[in-house]
């Protein structure tokens, strides 16, 4: 599925083939990443697979984010046929014993296609999905590029949610020599921002910026407390969207080349330096990414109406 009604071209050998795997009932964040991913030209969406968030704050996690999914294709009146896969519901018992789904089938039948467009996975939640495929087809390694949002600051790593919620999967993939781009807690939170941005240039763009808007301000006052530590009360922080930003533009010189290290149980990295390396981000231009929202989902609205 690609959106091809903006009034440019796209060059047929930059676009890129792109699988969605994302929580996105977890948080208010992960649906701006949706519908970016679905109104950039560069990205042929081959599939979004929903994923879990633990089981916390729901017995059926991955069955909400699979139903956020499908609402957010019926406001903006795209086809789901084909599109919608479910992902594991819920995290891998130890490092080696796949969860087999949909999702990570998809993932295995996607890399092994043959195709001329690269392939990228991005991962807005945890990483049961990648590393249940990988284990089930060890050969996927090299014919992708996943993106993580995740994990804590480099280089000692701490508690982080969506690794939180798999840390078994993580050392797995970490393990794997799967091409993996991370930007990690500290990196993604450099993507705030506020609600009279998000009134003003989101909120009146049809009926998926009311959507998004509407949601955004529903969930950010939720009683709950695991926000209160960064909740300002007029701000957000769209922490999936640089999972977009970096396919559009992938700001190669604001990465290193960190060996993959391993994740303690409580989240911390350790570097023996023994795993193939990863390329892990410390900066990225939020201008560029919420800009380049702002302005697709504006055009979108036009064609809309």
């Amino acid at each position: 599925m690609r959106f091809e009604k903006f009034p440019w071209k796209m060059p047929e050998e930059k676009i890129v083939r792109v699988i969605t795997n994302t929580d996105a009932k977890n948080e208010a964040d992960d649906q701006f990443a949706i519908v970016h991913a679905l109104l950039s030209p560069k990205f042929d969406n081959v599939g979004f697979i929903a994923a879990h968030f633990g089981a916390v704050k729901s017995s059926t996690s991955m069955e909400d984010s699979y139903q956020e999914l499908e609402k957010i294709f019926d406001i903006m009146k795209f086809d789901k046929t084909g599109m919608l896969y479910r992902g594991a519901a819920h995290a891998l018992v130890d490092e080696f014993t796949p969860v087999d789904s949909p999702g990570a089938q998809l993932i295995i039948k996607e890399a092994m296609r043959d195709s001329d467009k690269p392939l990228f996975i991005t991962f807005m939640g945890p990483l049961t999905d990648l590393a249940s495929a990988y284990l089930l087809e060890p050969r996927i390694a090299k014919r992708l590029t996943a993106i993580w949002i995740g994990g804590g600051a480099y280089p000692s790593g701490g508690i982080e949610f969506n690794m939180g919620n798999d840390i078994n999967a993580v050392n797995a993939v970490m393990k794997s020599d799967i091409n993996l781009w991370q930007v990690p807690k500290n990196v993604y939170e450099m993507i705030p921002v506020s609600f009279a941005e998000m009134a003003y240039r989101v909120a009146p763009q049809g009926a998926i910026g009311k959507f998004l808007f509407d949601q955004l301000i529903e969930h950010t006052f939720e009683d709950n407390p695991r926000f209160s530590d960064f909740r300002s009360g007029e701000s957000w922080v769209l922490g999936d969207s640089p999972a977009v930003g970096l396919i559009l533009f992938e700001h190669r010189f604001e990465f290193d080349w960190v060996p993959a290290p391993i994740i303690t149980p409580e989240g911390r990295y350790i570097h023996e330096g023994n795993n193939r390396a990863i390329r892990v981000y410390r900066r990225y231009d939020s201008r560029f990414i919420m800009e380049d929202f702002y302005c697709k989902l504006a055009l979108f609205a036009n064609i809309e109406m």
